[in-house]
């Protein structure tokens, strides 16, 4: 339910309130009016006794005050129904002021609830694009593992023959046939998914996996490259220079 329609509902049951207040409050007056003449015409009639009690005789002093007595009595039963009169009306203000609490609490507990049901529907889609982005992480993970073991099988296939020219060369020429050939990797690796933010390098222009040796070139443009793609299995002793600058250094 709306606060509008509390509010309403509220006003509804209070229509009704103004009269009866106004009905209780006029019987109250009504009935104080009377009680207060009936004390009025009690002093009277006990000023009246007083002065005349010595020259009243027994039976009309008894009957005086009988009739003292019941005005008195008429009297109490007036502000007994006047105290009634009251109590009622307080009750009938509480029982609004209860029932106005009651929706107050009623309409918080109801706002309480839609606060909780909308925080639990915007927690679903952060969860789910956690979920989303772990599921990317451990893809990508997956894919560097799987390029790193598909090289190592490479490596294991390249002849022992082609490994050796590669690493000893003995023209330019021939160490870049070597090269050429390591770099014949199976279809899966070339496909694997590559993030595209990951820096690539060696002459395969890959990221980067498994073991992988520097140029000790300072100006060479590739700087990092596979043991695979330059026909290495351990790493050299001393100096090592790649493909491209140890035909540059060959030429000078």
């Amino acid at each position: 339910m709306t606060a509008a329609a509390y509010l309403e509902h509220y006003l509804d049951s209070l229509e009704s309130l103004p009269i009866e207040l106004q009905r209780n409050f006029s019987l109250m007056r009504d009935l104080d009016q009377r009680a207060q003449s009936m004390l009025r015409d009690i002093d009277e009639m006990s000023n009246e006794f007083i002065k005349n009690s010595l020259n009243v005789p027994g039976d009309k002093k008894k009957e005086t005050i009988e009739k003292i007595q019941k005005q008195y009595g008429k009297a109490r039963e007036l502000g007994d129904d006047k105290v009634q009169l009251a109590i009622q009306t307080y009750e009938l203000v509480d029982k609004h002021i209860r029932k106005l609490d009651s929706d107050l609490a009623r309409f918080e507990s109801e706002i309480k609830d839609r606060a909780k049901a909308n925080k639990k529907e915007e927690e679903v889609p952060v969860t789910q694009k956690g979920r989303k982005k772990t599921a990317d992480r451990e893809k990508k993970k997956k894919g560097r593992v799987s390029r790193a073991e598909a090289m190592s099988e490479d490596e294991e296939l390249i002849p022992i023959s082609q490994k050796k020219k590669g690493k000893k060369g003995g023209t330019a020429a021939a160490a870049v046939d070597g090269v050429a050939l390591s770099l014949a990797h199976p279809a899966d690796v070339l496909d694997m998914p590559v993030d595209p933010n990951e820096p690539t390098y060696c002459l395969c222009h890959q990221v980067s996996y498994g073991e992988m040796i520097g140029c000790d070139n300072p100006d060479c443009p590739i700087e990092w490259f596979h043991f695979a793609c330059v026909g290495l299995f351990t790493k050299p002793k001393g100096k090592w220079f790649c493909p491209k600058c140890s035909a540059d250094r060959k030429k000078k």
